[in-house]
C-alpha cells in the first residue's frame, strides 16, 4: 500500500485529491496538510511514502517544507512531488535540486496523478518528463558543468554510461535497449549509482548528471 500525505492549502484541492487516491487499492491518503509546518509535522508523525506538496501555503510554504523534510534523515523514504498551478513556476526548480522527486500541475489528468504518485513510491522514474527535464536544465544553468572526477570516482565506466542516460530521461526500460542489457540490470546499475553518489532519487542524479557535465543543456530531443 502506497501512503500518501496532501499538502494545500485549498481544502477542495486537498478533498478531491483524497477522493481520487483513496479510489485506488493500492493508495491510501494518511494526512492532509493546509500549511508548511503542518506538512513537516504530519510527515514526521506519518512517515508516508508520498507527498503531493504545494508550493503556495502560508506558514512555510511548499519550498520551505521540502527542505526540511529532505534535510531531515529520518525521513529519507518520504518521496515530493511539488504540486503546483503554473509550469514554470520559479520554486519549482529549486524544490527539485532540494530533493523533490519532481513536479505536477494541477489541471493534470487523474490518471497522470495516479502514474506519478506510483512512479515516485517506485523511483523507478521522473514525473512529467518534459517539463522536468527544463526544469533541471535550469538548476544546471547558474554553473558551468565541470566533470569532477571527485564526484564520479566511485562510478565505474558502465555506471557513467547509466548516469548519463538516467540525465537524458530515459527509463530503466530504454537505457536497457541502449545498452543491450535488461531492465533489471539497467535498475541495478541506477540503483547501485544512487547508493555510491548517497542520491535520494532519480532526480538527483538528473541534476548530477547536468552538475559534471555528463549532461548538457540542449543535446537531447
Amino acid at each position: 500500500m502506497i501512503r500518501v500525505v496532501v499538502a494545500d492549502d485549498q481544502h477542495l484541492v486537498r478533498a478531491g485529491f483524497r477522493a481520487l487516491l483513496d479510489n485506488e487499492p493500492d493508495i491510501a491518503v494518511v494526512g492532509e496538510a493546509a500549511t508548511g509546518r503542518e506538512a513537516v509535522a504530519v510527515a514526521r508523525r506519518e512517515r508516508p511514502d508520498v507527498m503531493l506538496v504545494d508550493i503556495r501555503m502560508p506558514d512555510g510554504d511548499g519550498l520551505w517544507a521540502t527542505e526540511q523534510i529532505v534535510r531531515d534523515g529520518d525521513l529519507a523514504g518520504v518521496r515530493i512531488v511539488i504540486v503546483t498551478t503554473f509550469e514554470l513556476d520559479e520554486y519549482v526548480a529549486r524544490a527539485i535540486a532540494g530533493g523533490a522527486s519532481g513536479f505536477l500541475v494541477k489541471d493534470t489528468e487523474p490518471v497522470e496523478l495516479l502514474r506519478a504518485v506510483r512512479v515516485v513510491a517506485s523511483g523507478d522514474a521522473l514525473l512529467s518528463p518534459g517539463v522536468t527535464r527544463r526544469l533541471l536544465e535550469r538548476v544546471a544553468a547558474g554553473s558551468r558543468p565541470v566533470l569532477d572526477s571527485r564526484v564520479l570516482a566511485p562510478l565505474t565506466e558502465r555506471e557513467r554510461e547509466v548516469l548519463a542516460l538516467v540525465g537524458e530521461g530515459l527509463s530503466n526500460d530504454e537505457i536497457g535497449r541502449r545498452l543491450f542489457m535488461s531492465p533489471l540490470t539497467a535498475k541495478t546499475h541506477v540503483s547501485r549509482i544512487m547508493q555510491k553518489l548517497s542520491a535520494r532519487d532519480r532526480a538527483r542524479l538528473v541534476v548530477t548528471a547536468y552538475e559534471t557535465g555528463l549532461v548538457t543543456p540542449g543535446e537531447r530531443d
